[in-house]
């Protein structure tokens, strides 16, 4: 089954959900509109929402209310990439200019609010306290994410359990608050959903480690150059999987040269090809096929229907997917 074939099943949704975005953000102020309006051209896949959808699906009906929640997700995923691209300085997204390439970051960081305002009125439209407190621990997770983060890339610390805690809290925690709120919805008791929201939280994860392999390889669809995550500061797994089994005077050069900071470009190739030589995009690819494995079996706890075809199909586009 392909992404295409999943999105294909839930068109009429997706259809309305965009409506409901577009008219959540529609303002009065001309820049503000400018802003969104562009910013919404660039949408991308919408695997959040979809997600919510096909949550809500698995263990009930899509209602106006799943949709509600779906808007406030994807609306809340969209304020936090806005305000990563301000912290990290990003210029391109998806292949086109951020908002803070072409506004400045004054202006990114109140889209981004504006953004995460609009996802907490969406929140409020389910009439729904735990849909809403989802999106308040949600808020929290992102920021707990990217500061675990920061602090592992400033105090050189090159462990693979501070890596998969950065994630679960950066990326994961998106995956099953929208598997979660997608439950809520439909009133799903919180033990019928469970398998559901852990199925979500392995998919996040792996989400992650394919976007993390992205910077070791060009790529024009992604809209980023490779090392993109080592100017950053930014160790992951393929890298730090070399920096643990590569022979100790190799790992020690390669650490040295992550500790010193400010890389040049020969030296950000030199580390991609340490990755590279010391099998840690082989490593990486082979986490993500055991979290694979790991997940399918509470996938499979649910009744045989489209919709769990659909959810495991979602799975294997994230490990397939070239952007």
């Amino acid at each position: 089954m392909t992404f295409a074939d999943i999105t294909s099943s839930l068109a009429p949704e997706l259809e309305r959900l965009n409506t409901i975005i577009a008219e959540a953000l529609d303002t009065p102020t001309p820049l503000m509109n400018e802003i969104v309006t562009r910013y919404l051209l660039t949408k991308g896949k919408q695997i959040r929402p979809v997600m919510v959808l096909l949550s809500a699906r698995l263990l009930g009906e899509i209602s106006d209310r799943v949709l509600h929640a779906a808007a406030a997700m994807e609306m809340l995923h969209n304020a936090s990439l806005i305000h990563d691209d301000v912290v990290d300085d990003t210029l391109t997204r998806r292949g086109r200019q951020t908002i803070n390439a072409i506004w400045d970051n004054h202006i990114a960081v109140l889209v981004g609010d504006y953004f995460m305002s609009g996802a907490l009125n969406e929140g409020v439209r389910t009439e729904s306290i735990e849909i809403v407190r989802a999106l308040s621990e949600l808020g929290k997770e992102l920021s707990l994410g990217e500061i675990h983060q920061i602090c592992n890339a400033r105090g050189h610390q090159f462990r693979i359990d501070d890596y998969y805690t950065a994630i679960r809290k950066k990326t994961a925690s998106l995956f099953m608050q929208c598997a979660r709120v997608g439950a809520e919805a439909v009133n799903a008791p919180a033990a019928l959903s469970a398998a559901l929201v852990q199925y979500a939280e392995l998919l996040g994860q792996c989400f992650q480690i394919r976007d993390d392999i992205f910077d070791y390889f060009p790529s024009h669809e992604v809209g980023k150059p490779s090392g993109n995550d080592l100017r950053e500061g930014k160790v992951t797994l393929p890298l730090l999987h070399a920096l643990r089994t590569a022979p100790e005077a190799e790992a020690s050069n390669a650490k040295e040269l992550i500790a010193r900071g400010s890389l040049t470009e020969q030296e950000i190739e030199s580390l991609i090809s340490f990755a590279k030589k010391h099998r840690g995009i082989e490593f990486a690819y082979a986490e993500m096929e055991r979290l694979h494995a790991e997940a399918l079996p509470l996938l499979l706890s649910y009744p045989d229907s489209a919709t769990r075809d659909s959810l495991a199909g979602l799975f294997a586009f994230i490990i397939a997917r070239n952007s």
